[in-house]
């Protein structure tokens, strides 16, 4: 799973993943979570106090699910939440409930980002194609101007996954734990500025000719 992808196969691998392979969605964000949680425990961070910042895409859901992943361990973990819960997607709707019966804490307090030991940026993920602006942006320079580390999911928050720009701003990480394969933005000198240590991460999701080659 060497090669680089860009967003629209990233998105299309999804939903052949998904839609033809037969796969669930919530299957592969638990995948996405629980490799994020393994690299989290393998680059020994400081886990004395992680915030999770995350918005209501499914990128956030990905978040909510190593928060729970977090809080099993003792871990103090609190969540910090980005954009409207009630249009969240389905998926990340059903995490919020999973977290709310962890009694995992959330807060609206950017000092609680701040003053954090890590961070997990789970704000935007590869269909981010705007700039970032209002309390999205608030937090990102929030998490870049912590002492905190910080790991992002998928991609950093703000970079565009096929060019590697920087959309307005972008999330600076320690370390990036991507799915399925590599994204060709995160090559670009900008994009490896702002990733950090890239792992690939295995969660079922492959190209249609992979899957064709081992029937």
């Amino acid at each position: 799973m060497s090669k680089a992808i860009t967003i629209a196969q990233a998105q299309r691998y999804d939903a052949h993943t998904i839609d033809t392979v037969g796969i669930p969605s919530m299957v592969l964000m638990e995948r996405a979570a629980l490799a994020t949680f393994n690299n989290l425990l393998n680059d020994d961070y400081d886990l004395n106090r992680v915030v999770v910042v995350a918005a209501t895409g499914n990128n956030g859901g990905d978040g909510i699910a190593v928060a729970r992943l977090l809080k099993i361990r003792n871990i103090d973990v609190s969540i910090y939440l980005l954009g409207n819960p009630d249009k969240a997607t389905e998926q990340t709707q059903q995490q919020l409930k999973i977290a709310r019966y962890y009694q995992i804490p959330f807060t609206s307090d950017l000092n609680d980002v701040i003053n954090a030991t890590t961070i997990i940026d789970a704000i935007f993920g590869v269909g981010l194609s705007r700039d970032v602006t209002g309390d999205f942006a608030a937090a990102i320079n929030a998490i870049n101007a912590t002492d905190a580390s910080t790991v992002a999911i998928d991609v950093p928050s703000g970079i565009n996954a096929d060019s590697g720009a920087t959309l307005g701003v972008a999330v600076v990480a320690d370390s990036t734990t991507t799915m399925a394969y590599n994204k060709v933005g995160l090559l670009t000198v900008n994009g490896k500025h702002h990733a950090g240590t890239v792992h690939v991460a295995d969660i079922g999701v492959y190209a249609q000719d992979h899957v064709e080659s081992i029937k």
